[in-house]
């Protein structure tokens, strides 16, 4: 089975090759393993204070303190946080950003979702993944292009903190609420 999805996705990066006009699927797998070779940055202070040092982060930083939970990120870990930059928090509508914060409840599960237990790695394997989040639900990492988290994309370098990791994402992600 993991072998029939292996060839599968060779298969569709060759056909992607032809479509792109790319001189081989070798050139995808070439970004896939560049991508893969960067070292993470190593930042000498926890998740949070990693967030509060990046300025591209302060939406995030202003609503992990609203929920309270910046005692928790700053904890032992090993924990992996997906953070959504101000331009994410950007593309949703005032009116529904201003629920999520507004509400505790829907506001820490919209950020735990984000939170994984471990250090994890969207860049790690082609083929798709699912991770357990500490909200509950699961994401799922994939590389098309690009290491992608629930088709957010991430970056390819990653900040290691004295208790987890960072992984920059370009959207805010959302659980399903019922």
């Amino acid at each position: 089975m993991i072998v029939m999805k292996k060839i599968r996705k060779a298969a569709i990066l060759a056909a992607s090759a032809v479509a792109l006009h790319l001189p081989s699927a070798e050139a995808t797998s070439l970004g896939y393993f560049s991508c893969l070779a960067k070292r993470p940055i190593n930042f000498n202070g926890t998740i949070v204070d990693a967030a509060v040092a990046t300025p591209a982060l302060s939406t995030l930083v202003t609503l992990v303190q609203s929920a309270g939970l910046v005692t928790a990120l700053s904890g032992p870990g090993p924990l992996t946080v997906f953070a959504p930059t101000n331009d994410a928090f950007a593309k949703i509508p005032g009116p529904v950003l201003s629920a999520i914060g507004g509400d505790p409840s829907v506001l820490t599960a919209v950020l735990t979702y984000h939170v994984a237990a471990g250090r994890r790695d969207p860049r790690a394997s082609l083929d798709p993944r699912e991770i357990r989040t500490l909200q509950g639900q699961s994401v799922f990492f994939d590389y098309d292009n690009g290491p992608e988290i629930n088709q957010s994309k991430t970056s390819c370098q990653a900040v290691k903190t004295t208790n987890g990791t960072v992984w920059i994402i370009d959207s805010v992600l959302l659980p399903q609420f019922r």
